[in-house]
């Protein structure tokens, strides 16, 4: 973590449920922790305020690397949607700055292929809630198992899905071709500057860079 903080001139984040790892990363100068288990340890929001750095909030069933083989919702948008929801507010209320806080909404993390297909589509309903919003789809199960892919074969299928979130208002993306997302998405973040307002509300490109 060190060595890329001192090789690099751009912020670094760290992948990590554990607020011990999310201490020592903060010391060296990461300045986001992206956090899978929906903050499950408190202590992690408590290290985030403390240091001054921002944190995913990424909606979960179970645990990371707990197999959910049968995820039911009441009604999924809104589980997910509640869940973030509360999610943002633990982390606000630990200390962290409200700017600072971002949410995802999971992918693949307790949801079949058809609801990770799903919460994509209706991206919007998760940017309204006000909160920047991640983007996790790239090379994810649910893209192989909706169109039969190979984890070699999903990189046209992932920059799809990143231009959908796109457009219903993600800004953040994880993503593995980072030159291919990245034109893909100025391409977008163009031509959606090009379309009057009335018809796209919201889009700029700046928001994407």
């Amino acid at each position: 973590m060190q060595a890329l903080v001192e090789r690099f001139d751009i912020p670094v984040s760290v992948d990590t449920w554990n607020p011990i790892v999310l201490l020592e990363s903060a010391k060296v100068g990461a300045v986001l922790g992206n956090d899978i288990s929906g903050f499950a340890n408190r202590q992690y929001l408590e290290v985030a305020a403390d240091h001054n750095i921002g944190v995913v909030a990424t909606h979960i069933r179970l645990a990371p690397r707990v197999p959910d083989l049968n995820p039911i919702y009441e009604d999924l948008v809104v589980d997910v949607r509640n869940f973030l929801v509360e999610r943002a507010k633990w982390a606000i209320e630990s200390g962290v700055d409200p700017r600072s806080v971002i949410i995802d909404a999971g992918l693949d993390l307790g949801k079949t292929a058809v609801q990770s297909l799903e919460l994509l589509r209706k991206s919007t309903l998760l940017t309204q809630l006000g909160y920047p919003v991640l983007l996790s789809a790239s090379n994810k199960d649910f893209l192989g198992s909706h169109l039969d892919l190979d984890l070699s074969e999903r990189r046209a299928a992932s920059i799809s899905a990143a231009l959908i979130a796109f457009n219903g208002g993600a800004r953040i993306f994880r993503v593995h071709d980072v030159k291919g997302h990245r034109r893909a998405l100025d391409m977008m973040a163009e031509l959606s500057s090009r379309v009057p307002t009335h018809l796209n509300p919201g889009s700029h490109v700046e928001e994407s860079r």
